[in-house]
């Protein structure tokens, strides 16, 4: 036999799934606190020295964290092409204007301590909360767009025709999804602030992120109800598990309340929302009690019940068509050869759980508040 057979296409098909699901919840866990601090930076600093505070809380850890963005985007582009192919070119432009302000990120954590000009700190910050808010807000229009269907067709070819506009894009319930992915870092940048501070930034932290809190759980109930008249997808044809990747050989039908399929057909899927809306309510219950490492982890688990409630609703689809809803990429039909997905699982087996102990070591050995003292002396390598 050999080797890749020894796991089935299908089951490879599956996990890749659930390791893509994984590498968005850990993308969104570790980098968006990160991008929720940025988006606060205005709100809980009034002073440089607090400004300074706040920055050097995710100082050293930003960087690492987006490791997870390139995961998921390189799991992305390696196991299922089609989906990179579609996703990347017809969101272009939402694309780069997510980019944008993640490749100047950097620049600003860099630039903003070259000069102690007001003025000059002052657009720097500028550039770090736009930084924080702009590209949490398009990842989430963009899953709201994914979950009503991409304007994308394939010739018989297969070449991928894109008909849709950015500003299709900026549709309602799109703009609703992007509200509560900028209220739901918000309060995971709260969280983490709220644990990494002390005095007024972080009891302005902790007003922040209980109302970001409650604001996430009402967004996500308020798009979850409108989700039920959303027009979903539904596929009508035999499907093979184990066939080839090639999306335009089933046939696929849009339906009211398709996305809730799958919990109708498993109850006990219905958790996975509960846990969302559990989790928010459970950030803003400790952050309000001052328990701020429990406060973090209820952040973190609404997230992760957040990301994964999408994927729930949707399996098997990955990115739907509005077009031509036949053409629409699933898990069967839309990732890489057997092969490919085999030495992809052996590669990620090594290094995953490397990523995971290194990042875990780091977070140890840099556990505890910043110290505004020290900064403020400049006995530290501070931003």
């Amino acid at each position: 036999m050999i080797l890749h057979e020894l796991v089935s296409y299908d089951v490879l098909r599956l996990i890749w799934w659930a390791l893509l699901g994984l590498l968005l919840v850990g993308f969104a866990v570790m980098d968006g606190f990160d991008l929720g601090v940025a988006a606060l930076l205005p709100v809980v600093a009034r002073t440089d020295l607090e400004r300074r505070v706040v920055i050097n809380s995710v100082g050293p850890v930003w960087e690492g964290n987006q490791v997870w963005l390139v995961l998921g985007a390189g799991s992305i582009f390696a196991a299922w092409p089609p989906l990179y192919g579609v996703a990347f070119s017809g969101f272009y432009f939402a694309m780069f204007a997510a980019l944008v302000p993640l490749i100047l990120r950097p620049v600003a954590f860099k630039f903003r301590s070259k000069r102690e000009d007001r003025a000059w700190r002052a657009r720097w910050d500028g550039v770090l909360c736009m930084a924080g808010i702009v590209p949490t807000v398009v990842f989430g229009v963009a899953m709201g767009n994914v979950l009503q269907g991409v304007p994308f067709r394939f010739a018989p070819d297969m070449r991928v025709f894109y008909e849709g506009s950015f500003l299709g894009l900026l549709n309602p319930f799109a703009l609703l999804a992007g509200a509560v992915s900028l209220a739901m870092l918000l309060m995971h940048g709260a969280a983490w602030l709220h644990l990494k501070t002390g005095g007024a930034v972080q009891r302005r932290a902790r007003r922040v992120g209980i109302v970001a809190a409650l604001a996430t759980a009402a967004l996500y109930l308020l798009a979850g109800v409108l989700l039920a008249s959303v027009q979903g997808y539904q596929i009508t044809s035999g499907i093979d598990p184990l066939g080839p990747s090639n999306p335009l050989l089933k046939t696929v039908v849009r339906a009211p309340q398709a996305w809730f399929a799958n919990q109708a057909a498993h109850p006990a899927l219905w958790a996975v929302p509960a846990v969302a809306l559990a989790g928010a309510l459970l950030a803003a219950v400790t952050l309000a009690a001052r328990r701020e490492i429990a406060a973090l982890l209820a952040s973190a688990l609404a997230i992760a019940g957040i990301v994964i409630s999408v994927g729930v609703s949707m399996f098997p689809f990955l990115l739907p068509s509005s077009l031509d809803p036949s053409a629409s990429l699933t898990v069967w039909d839309a990732s890489s050869s057997h092969l490919t997905l085999f030495v992809m699982l052996v590669v990620t087996a090594i290094f995953l759980p490397l990523i995971v102990l290194y990042t875990s070591w780091v977070y140890a050995v840099l556990a505890g508040k910043v110290d505004a003292k020290q900064i403020e002396e400049g006995r530290t390598h501070a931003y």
